[in-house]
């Protein structure tokens, strides 16, 4: 038999265990990622590897300066992501690599592949551009076959809330995210660190987030300032591939610009 003051010391124990086990629960870090994509056309987009920090580079296939950027930024142990063109609803130009909604299965599969040949230990892909393409099941559905036999995962850009790419990249087992914040549409330093704000709030709002950025100058300057600030608001910056591990994403609903 449990004596009553046994049985008083073991409430004390277990009553201060699950105090402690709520406050450190409460004390977790949130956890962002931020994704420098638009990557291969200029040689100053070198200068985003020197951004403080995990991030993830996204690299446009085939372009002057993408490879040997992505093999740096592999060296330097960081996650990097093929960015890859899609078709948009105005007919931007898309460049090498692109997917476009003529295009066939067969068709769809080589470019795809092409891209992966040049940089093979990319960890998966996000689209650049693709309002249009992404609302279409047949190339969102082959093209996340690729990613499934490929064990890569994708992550959406969310240039039109009309995306189907997530729902299908769930249907057939694909790891997905959504984008939550564009960061630098506007390239000046108070419009920067207003996105970025809302960064952290929705860190701290849903434990995790997702921020794409491009290699402008204007941005390399102010994140370099700004990152450091993370860690005073309980956050950390992480590899996006980190994140693909916890279904608690915030699904944004915001879209913006492409």
């Amino acid at each position: 038999m449990i004596s009553a003051v046994s049985k008083f010391f073991l409430l004390i124990i277990f009553s201060t265990a699950f105090i402690f086990s709520a406050e450190s629960a409460q004390t977790q870090p949130a956890r962002i990622a931020i994704v420098i994509d638009d990557i291969g056309y200029r040689y100053t987009d070198k200068h985003a590897l020197l951004l403080p920090g995990a991030i993830t580079y996204s690299i446009l296939p085939h372009t002057p300066y993408g490879k040997a950027i992505a093999i740096q930024a592999n060296e330097n142990h960081k996650d990097v992501m093929l960015h890859i063109p899609m078709e948009a609803e105005n007919g931007k130009k898309l460049g090498p690599g692109a997917l476009t909604s003529n295009m066939n299965e067969k068709e769809i599969l080589a470019s795809l592949n092409a891209s992966l040949a040049e940089v093979p230990f990319a960890i998966g892909i996000n689209n650049h551009m693709g309002s249009h393409l992404t609302q279409l099941n047949e190339p969102m559905t082959w093209t996340m076959n690729f990613l499934k036999a490929h064990h890569l995962l994708f992550l959406d850009s969310r240039t039109t809330q009309y995306s189907k790419a997530g729902s299908i990249a769930k249907l057939l087992g694909v790891p997905v995210q959504d984008r939550h914040i564009f960061l630098d549409n506007q390239l000046t330093e108070s419009y920067i660190t207003k996105q970025f704000q809302s960064l952290i709030r929705h860190a701290k709002s849903q434990k995790i987030a997702i921020a794409i950025a491009h290699p402008h100058p204007e941005t390399i300057q102010v994140l370099t300032r700004l990152i450091p600030t993370l860690a005073k608001n309980n956050i950390e910056l992480v590899p996006l591939s980190t994140l693909y591990s916890t279904s608690a994403a915030y699904q944004a609903q915001t879209v913006s610009s492409e």
